[in-house]
């Protein structure tokens, strides 16, 4: 069994639970060290089970160890569950109140004639996550050089007349060339006023020439996630872009700079937002300044105002400061920092910004 498995054991037994059904795919893949997919897995001191269909059992035979593999064949994969539950003798089962959908929840709950207790539960794996082990920091490491490679290579690629769509087509080819599965998210490409639009949808509109193109890109790499954001120019800076720039990179390297263990998180946040509304511009930066990247592109820690959690060694997000100039332009530098025993390392600082 290993160790990631026996602190939720530690968990369950704080919450007085005799078992814990996950649903997120995510948890699950922490778990069981196992990209998963279309799956349930069910943690007891009785037993872990996880509950797949034929699609993927087989996959799972060869890579799961010490844990039980249930195929639904017929039915529901509720019932199975239930079952599953009874008999191990389980009575009070947690579940993920974030993660199982309603119509899921009621169908347990309905299949155990109310002899199983559900019990809501928050965060018990995502929790855990948050502290990544050297093996997932090395997997992030490697997704971000490609992403890194990917932006020099699209920095060469570039110019006016391009199609936005054009570019993210070319970032998408040559990341899986460099070994990543997959984009992690759909690719940011914004230029000129589409830059303004934080998520901007990727657009048929064709690059100008003296105007900044946002590249918001990330990957993903055997299961983990990189994020960065890089804002390049094409032909002459005018004044107020390089202004808007150098301020939100000073905002940026001001929040790096507070990142040790034991930091309260909304301190990085005010670092970043405090210095943007001194240089006249608070109100153009709404969002965090960042979040946790792992197994999923957006998770704990929240690097937000709100947050009063504290930083810990081996946590891993982005700082990402902004400034959006609505119809005009819009600037974000977003990278990826990982916080050690006694400061933080930047994972994404091979590429000029």
């Amino acid at each position: 069994m290993n160790l990631r498995i026996k602190n939720i054991f530690v968990q369950l037994e704080k919450e007085n639970l005799d078992g814990l059904i996950i649903s997120s795919q995510a948890n699950i893949s922490y778990l069981t060290e196992f990209i998963s997919r279309d799956s349930y897995l069910l943690i007891s001191k009785k037993g872990n089970v996880y509950f797949t269909d034929s699609r993927y059992t087989q996959e799972a035979k060869i890579n799961l160890k010490r844990v039980a593999i249930i195929e639904k064949i017929n039915g529901s994969v509720f019932n199975i569950i239930v079952n599953t539950c009874r008999k191990l003798r389980l009575k009070r089962v947690g579940f993920e109140e974030r993660n199982l959908a309603y119509g899921e929840y009621k169908n347990i709950e309905e299949g155990s004639d109310k002899r199983l207790e559900l019990i809501p539960t928050h965060s018990l794996v995502e929790n855990l996550r948050q502290i990544k082990s050297k093996e997932e920091i090395e997997k992030i490491k490697e997704a971000t050089r490609i992403t890194i490679e990917a932006l020099k290579f699209v920095g060469n690629f570039i110019s006016p007349g391009i199609r936005e769509i054009e570019i993210a087509a070319e970032l998408e080819r040559f990341i899986r060339y460099q070994g990543a599965r997959t984009s992690a998210f759909e690719i940011i490409v914004a230029s000129g006023p589409n830059s303004s639009f934080p998520h901007h949808i990727t657009s048929q509109r064709k690059i100008k020439n003296n105007e900044p193109v946002l590249i918001d890109l990330g990957v993903e790499y055997l299961g983990y996630k990189s994020d960065l954001t890089r804002v390049l120019f094409l032909g002459k800076i005018n004044a107020i872009v390089r202004r808007v720039y150098s301020i939100v990179l000073e905002a940026q390297e001001r929040a790096i700079r507070k990142i040790k263990p034991d930091v309260s998180i909304n301190k990085i946040d005010t670092a970043a937002r405090q210095y943007i509304a001194r240089r006249g511009y608070g109100g153009f930066f709404g969002h965090n300044l960042g979040h946790g990247i792992g197994l999923e592109i957006h998770e704990e820690p929240h690097i937000s105002k709100k947050e009063n959690n504290k930083l810990k060694s081996g946590m891993v997000f982005t700082v990402e400061p902004a400034i959006y100039l609505p119809d005009k332009f819009g600037i974000r530098i977003e990278d990826t920092v990982l916080v050690t025993r006694d400061g933080s390392r930047l994972l994404s600082g091979g590429l000029n910004k």
